[in-house]
């Protein structure tokens, strides 16, 4: 779900709304040397936490969690305390002893990410049932979820909605709004076998309702109608089918079909490089780090993990530097991929990327072995940056917004965004 998840990544401009489902591309801008909102105790990264900071602090404390470590009392409380009285969270509030208001824009994003991470934590039963809670008040009457409650679905958001309710113990497909569920909504969002990029999924329709094939919505999808959340282990593996893998079935195609055929498509998207590749208007093409270890995942939970080694192994090779600009988020985003594998994330192309992802926040309570972490100087220690989702690149969503552009969906296939 990047988002997922990481949030998830997807931007949705027109409605001044970022979903956080994958890693985003950075723009023409230029970052402040410091953030301007002080960073609170107890988040992880550094950088400005106001578009982001529940966001990268559920994926970073559910990627702890994945693998043994206890994470520190005052990460899990700073999470905790960012959810509103009606359940929902915000990607960031400031000042947490003033109640939230109509002003305070909360998004479904934000809310399953955190879900699922206080979910794994255990003992905030009560925190995950009011948010879910929430999440169901602001369902589509298609089944679906956008970023922002009333908005239009999109599959990166109405995946990680699945993903959260999965993990609150609910079954994403009996989760309904009019008769419709999370899987009617993708279903609408997946692109015909005999249509261009047929077996993947849109983020949304465009003006006219047509279906445009985006990696990363893809990836998410895939998720979504397995009812899987960011964190998943190796499925079984379908029976091989003869001829193209899509296109075989009569529609309405069940969830295993779906997620068969978005497979096929991601499949066939990394087959050259071994990699996504993100671009967007007046950039160059460049791999796409947080999508490629979302597509991972979405193979691996299909039961593909032959054909989600390439991509894993490009990413051992490759994602270090990346990871290490990008910060919390995008550490857990690799995390999840070399979980999903039964890959060791401590041996990851020559990284650690447990102890990375330590280092970027409070001393964890303890690690998989029992033993209390030390981490001298942790402060200092710190990565510059705040997650696998650039904050300056949803800083140019929003002044694309003020061009008037609709909405922004990265140039892959939702090749959407590191």
């Amino acid at each position: 779900m990047n988002v997922r998840r990481s949030v998830t990544a997807l931007a949705l401009a027109g409605a001044t709304a970022v979903a956080l489902g994958a890693a985003v591309p950075a723009v023409a801008v230029t970052p402040s040397p410091a953030p301007s909102v002080a960073i609170p105790d107890g988040l992880y990264g550094t950088t400005d936490p106001t578009y982001d900071g529940v966001w990268r602090q559920s994926l970073a404390l559910l990627a702890q969690r994945t693998v043994g470590v206890t994470p520190a009392d005052r990460a899990v409380a700073w999470l905790a305390g960012q959810q509103c009285a009606n359940g929902a969270f915000a990607a960031f509030r400031a000042d947490t002893a003033k109640p939230c208001d109509a002003k305070l824009m909360v998004d479904t994003n934000s809310t399953a990410a955190a879900v699922q991470a206080l979910a794994a934590l255990g003992g905030h039963r009560a925190a995950t049932e009011k948010a879910v809670s929430w999440l169901k008040s602001v369902q589509n009457a298609d089944g679906g979820w956008g970023y922002s409650p009333g908005g239009a679905s999109d599959a990166n958001s109405t995946s990680v909605v699945a993903g959260a309710m999965a993990a609150a113990g609910q079954r994403p497909a009996e989760v309904k709004k009019a008769q419709k569920s999370s899987y009617d909504a993708l279903l609408k969002l997946s692109i015909a076998c005999d249509k261009a990029g047929g077996g993947a999924f849109a983020y949304q329709p465009d003006k006219k309702g047509g279906l445009a094939a985006n990696a990363d919505a893809t990836a998410a999808g895939v998720l979504g109608v397995l009812g899987k959340g960011f964190v998943t282990t190796a499925g079984k593996a379908p029976a091989p089918m003869n001829g193209n893998s899509c296109g075989n079935s009569p529609a309405p195609l069940t969830p295993s079909e779906l997620a068969r055929d978005g497979s096929a498509y991601l499949v066939e998207a990394i087959s050259n490089d071994g990699h996504l590749t993100s671009a967007l208007p007046g950039a160059a093409d460049q791999p796409d780090y947080g999508n490629t270890a979302d597509a991972v995942v979405a193979l691996a939970a299909q039961g593909w993990t032959a054909q989600a080694k390439k991509p894993l192994a490009w990413l051992e090779r490759n994602s270090a530097a990346w990871a290490k600009q990008s910060g919390p988020a995008a550490y857990a985003q690799l995390l999840f991929a070399a979980h999903a594998m039964g890959a060791d994330p401590r041996h990851f192309g020559g990284t650690d990327l447990v102890a990375q992802l330590n280092a970027t926040g409070p001393t964890p309570q303890t690690t998989a072995t029992g033993k209390a972490t030390r981490q001298a100087a942790e402060s200092e220690s710190k990565d510059d940056s705040d997650s696998g989702y650039s904050v300056w690149w949803i800083v140019g969503v929003f002044l694309v917004a003020g061009i008037g552009i609709g909405f922004l969906i990265s140039g892959r296939g939702r090749k959407q965004q590191p």
